[in-house]
């Protein structure tokens, strides 16, 4: 038996000011690091064997403040690079020290030509119902950016090939992401419909925890996963 952590970053500084964030690498807010700090305290007596996060400075850090309550370093690997042996020392860490391996399949969904502008902008050029069809809408890509579905694509095969056989080794796994990542990791693991994906909210810094049993995930935090419905908006058929 095994767990699985999906902890969102905490709040960012463009999260608070309402501006899309995407790939941009925006550092956490003040209440950011204090979320994340409140993730720290959730997660003090459960141990971590190996980590995931993005190559966004938002998710990393969040996670460095959980590892640093379990007085624990993170080792961090940088998948992709061409000279990956210059980061690697797996085979030399201490009891102290995890590995932590750092992608961009686990970025944040991919806003386009949105990034860095003011949502409030947004709406006020192009209307409620557009821009809730490019924040919300499964399929629906914003300018020159990544919708929902294309968020999928990337994220499961990397969930699948990498993480879930650490769970089946028996390890603790946390992965420190985004709202979007995390959202479409949850509608593999919960079977969330494409209808009700849109509604589905995941708050800031609080860890979702999944057991790993018998070859299946089961939910132990399922009450952090709520759902609404926004105003004007109209589901895809």
């Amino acid at each position: 038996m095994s767990q699985l952590i999906l902890v969102r970053h905490g709040e960012s500084r463009w999260n608070s000011s309402g501006r899309f964030t995407g790939w941009v690498d925006v550092p956490l807010n003040e209440l950011g690091i204090k979320e994340s700090l409140a993730a720290a305290r959730r997660l003090k007596t459960t141990p971590i064997h190996v980590g995931f996060v993005s190559k966004l400075k938002r998710a990393q850090d969040t996670l460095n403040i959980i590892l640093a309550q379990q007085k624990r370093t993170g080792i961090f690997l940088h998948t992709g690079e061409k000279k990956q042996e210059w980061y690697s020392c797996d085979h030399h860490t201490e009891k102290s020290e995890i590995l932590v391996h750092t992608t961009s399949l686990l970025n944040e969904r991919y806003y386009g030509t949105l990034q860095g502008l003011y949502k409030q902008d947004v709406r006020s050029q192009y209307g409620d119902d557009q821009v809730l069809a490019w924040r919300r809408s499964y399929a629906t890509r914003p300018p020159g950016g990544e919708s929902l579905h294309d968020v999928y694509k990337r994220v499961i095969p990397f969930f699948l090939k990498n993480i879930i056989p650490k769970l089946q080794e028996g390890k603790n796994v946390i992965v420190a992401s985004h709202g979007n990542t995390i959202r479409v990791i949850v509608k593999y693991l919960e079977k969330v419909s494409t209808e009700q994906l849109p509604y589905l909210n995941l708050p800031f810094g609080k860890p979702l925890l999944f057991t790993y049993r018998n070859g299946s995930l089961y939910s132990n935090t399922k009450e952090l996963i709520t759902y609404d419905r926004p105003l004007m908006w109209k589901a895809e058929k």
